[in-house]
């Protein structure tokens, strides 16, 4: 079992040296990736389905990514997730490139395709047709990431004649990871991802889940390129050494908690909790 912590670009982590701190002591005690969340503008009021109150701080992923890049050493660096159909492909391959460049190749690319209308339309984005178009622009990156002469014509995206270099330390791209709990979701995954992850799911619903992408797996084709598909779940608030053993039980390759805690010391306090609880120990 993999274990990641989730949170990294922010609440307390929003500030830059604390994060840092926090990636730090995550590497050391053993956990093998640190992971970023993503809503680049929230409702305001809150109103359902948006997860998160208006004055709640996010740094953008790639930044974030970048520096505390700088500040480890051998600890992945996840996006999970970047909310793909609200961004420029091109630009977003650069950035991701570029993470992926000055960590040295730790970047773990998470996407979805997003469920706030209020943040699509803010953002003059469309917001039809997402599954669609996060796809074409996946394939578009995949382009820039792996071709020697980059070209794509798709439905949402369209280009050639065009270089971006450098490309991604890793070959041929960084590990592709998709969110989502739908029959859509997990169709996407199957087919064009090396992970699936599920965001704060219990036992019975993460069964549920790895249940609908079996079923996939049975309904489209999955490139053997891709290899095996892994499982990544942030677990709810609590999480023991019995409780991993369980998620590791159904499949489940990484786990990534998601401490809702409110100060650097807690964050800490977490860390060492995980040393003594689980980690090394699945």
């Amino acid at each position: 079992m993999k274990f990641g912590l989730f949170g990294i670009n922010m609440n307390v982590c929003s500030n830059p040296d604390i994060a840092a701190r926090v990636a730090k002591a995550a590497e050391a005690a053993g956990f093998e990736s640190v992971w970023t969340g993503e809503h680049v503008v929230l409702p305001d009021p809150q109103v359902p389905p948006s997860p998160l109150p208006p004055s709640y701080p996010l740094l953008d992923p790639a930044v974030s990514l970048a520096y505390i890049a700088a500040h480890t050493k051998t600890i992945r660096l996840g996006t999970g997730i970047i909310i793909l159909p609200q961004r420029n492909p091109l630009v977003l391959a650069k950035e991701l490139t570029s993470v992926d460049v000055v960590s040295n190749g730790r970047l773990i690319f998470g996407l979805g395709i997003g469920y706030l209308k209020p943040e699509f339309d803010a953002l003059g984005i469309p917001f039809d047709k997402k599954g669609a178009r996060s796809m074409d622009y996946l394939q578009a990156m995949k382009a820039v990431w792996t071709q020697d002469k980059p070209a794509h014509h798709g439905e949402f995206v369209s280009f050639s004649g065009i270089q971006a270099l450098p490309q991604p330390v890793q070959k041929p791209h960084p590990p592709v990871v998709i969110g989502g709990h739908t029959k859509e979701a997990y169709r996407r995954a199957v087919q064009y991802a090396n992970g699936w992850y599920g965001f704060a799911l219990d036992l019975e619903k993460t069964a549920e889940c790895l249940a609908g992408l079996k079923k996939a797996a049975e309904e489209v084709t999955r490139p053997m390129s891709l290899g095996a598909l892994d499982i990544s779940i942030t677990p709810g608030p609590a999480l023991d050494l019995d409780l991993a053993k369980r998620f590791a039980d159904l499949g489940v390759n990484r786990l990534i908690p998601f401490p809702r805690v409110k100060t650097e010391q807690a964050l800490h306090d977490f860390i060492k909790q995980s040393v003594d609880s689980f980690l090394g120990r699945v």
